[in-house]
């Protein structure tokens, strides 16, 4: 194994992707005072919400809205995930400095994720797409279900490639893969960036692993040892995917900071601070967050 990066980028995507699964509403004051919490601990980027149908996430129904109250820190960058060109125009209304597209390796998956095939997915990700770079903003395409599928099996790397082919000649700068129901090991891991990191310039590929099986953090050590360095994770291990039964949180931010900063790579970010953030939800959640880091914390109090 090589040798560590000295640095390691996070994107922090628990208001987004960690919220849309919880059954409890969180309200909009509550938001946005959690992602102020977390503007203020150095992490560099927040996918605060998504831009979708309300009939479809109702905890995320209050985007519009909490993407205009947030306290904008200067240095961090504001995405959003956004399915069509509709939720561009809001989420461009709100001030985004990022949009997130997505779309998924599985056929079954994408079908039951945005009710299309992924043929039928392009042109409508195509416009938001270029629209979104037309208006200036820094675009993340989506890759979901990369390793296994929970209605296809064993995902193969060429199928990611295939998609992930097609979303950079759309104009995407950068490459998000998704371990969406949390079951890759590292021997999987190893297998896609064998494909892709000779394809696709690492620095344009982010690695987005769930806690299902418990292997997010192997497969984290197994992606630095190929030189990736940007991750997205949720604090407090928030998550899970609404058409991914079974699928468990986000790998948690709070835990990968204790890694990193064990090993002396650096983050940018304020573990205290991450912390308090994390605690302040788990508390309005009303229930453990699973991050062992979190549960430490609690103890300690």
């Amino acid at each position: 194994m090589g040798r560590w990066p000295e640095f390691v980028q996070i994107k922090e995507v628990g208001p987004r992707d960690g919220l849309q699964n919880e059954k409890k509403r969180i309200s909009t004051a509550d938001k946005v005072n959690w992602i102020n919490m977390l503007s203020e601990s150095g992490v560099r980027e927040i996918e605060y919400s998504s831009f979708v149908h309300p009939k479809w996430i109702p905890q995320l129904a209050d985007a519009h809205e909490a993407g205009r109250k947030i306290k904008r820190n200067p240095e961090v960058r504001y995405s959003a995930l956004v399915p069509n060109m509709k939720g561009l125009e809001l989420a461009l209304e709100t001030g985004i400095d990022g949009a997130s597209v997505f779309m998924s390796a599985s056929e079954a998956h994408n079908k039951k994720n945005i009710n299309k095939s992924i043929d039928d997915t392009f042109p409508v990700l195509g416009e938001v797409i270029r629209e979104a770079k037309k208006a200036g903003k820094h675009v993340t395409g989506y890759v979901s279900t990369v390793f296994d599928c929970p209605y296809e099996g064993r995902i193969s790397p060429d199928a990611v490639i295939r998609v992930s082919d097609q979303l950079l000649e759309c104009g995407v700068d950068d490459l998000s893969f998704g371990d969406t129901i949390g079951t890759a090991v590292p021997s999987q891991v190893e297998e896609l960036l064998e494909a892709v990191v000779n394809r696709y310039s690492k620095d344009r590929i982010i690695m987005h692993f769930h806690d299902t099986r418990g292997m997010a953090i192997a497969n984290i050590m197994t992606s630095m040892a190929y030189g990736i360095t940007r991750f997205d994770s949720a604090v407090g291990g928030l998550g899970g995917c609404p058409y991914a039964p079974g699928a468990a949180g986000n790998v948690a931010t709070n835990d990968i900071l204790y890694l990193m900063h064990g090993l002396g790579i650096k983050t940018g970010i304020c573990e205290k601070k991450l912390q308090e953030a994390a605690l302040y939800i788990q508390n309005k959640l009303g229930k453990d967050l699973p991050s062992k880091s979190v549960a430490y914390a609690a103890a300690q109090q």
